[in-house]
């Protein structure tokens, strides 16, 4: 296998970069990226620390994050499995990169900048659903915004293609893979209802 270790010879094969590549970065949340931000209801947040890389999807029935400043964006951390695997690593390093989709829409929106975890109660109680709040929010501080080239989301035809679930495992049959004896079935049947008991 041929394994590239030189970054000049990574720029030699791939050539210049485009300059509205360059041009497009934005060091502020300007109005219409503002706009775009408050569409979207989904993201991944991506963090990196000690224990190495990670990458966490977050999701709101409405704006997945708050837009506090041209600077700021505020992105609560809800319910989950308490690994806390995002949250530790800002604690230990501070980078983070969002990428926000919105359904039908192949473009993505891109930050990348600085990650901090507030327990303050003005901050969390912005936030609220069915009278909970969550337990910490992201304050993230934008150094770079910019919106990403639609050929991905093209190719994969991510927005056209027929419900595809069926041709992969269940969450269900991964737990097998792991646990004896367990019953995929009936976790799958049931979690539907056991995660919107468990939502917020």
């Amino acid at each position: 296998m041929q394994i590239i270790t030189d970054i000049a010879e990574l720029e030699s094969l791939y050539g210049e970069v485009s300059p509205a590549a360059i041009n497009k970065v934005m060091t502020k949340i300007t109005p219409k990226y503002r706009e775009w931000i408050s569409a979207s209801r989904f993201l991944i947040l991506s963090t990196v620390g000690e224990q190495g890389t990670d990458a966490s999807p977050r999701g709101d029935v409405e704006a997945v994050v708050k837009i506090g400043d041209e600077k700021t964006l505020l992105l609560p951390d809800w319910r989950g499995n308490n690994r806390m695997d995002s949250l530790r690593n800002i604690v230990a390093d501070g980078r983070v990169s969002l990428m926000f989709l919105v359904p039908g829409s192949n473009n993505v929106v891109r930050v990348n900048g600085r990650g901090a975890v507030t327990i303050d109660e003005s901050i969390t109680s912005q936030f609220e659903q069915k009278g909970k709040h969550p337990r910490s929010v992201v304050v993230v501080t934008v150094e770079e915004l910019y919106f990403q080239c639609a050929k991905a989301l093209m190719r994969s035809r991510l927005w056209q293609a027929d419900d595809e679930s069926g041709r992969v495992p269940s969450t269900g049959q991964l737990f097998t893979e792991f646990e004896e004896n367990f019953d995929a079935d009936a976790y799958d049947q049931g979690y539907e209802a056991y995660a919107e008991e468990k939502m917020w």
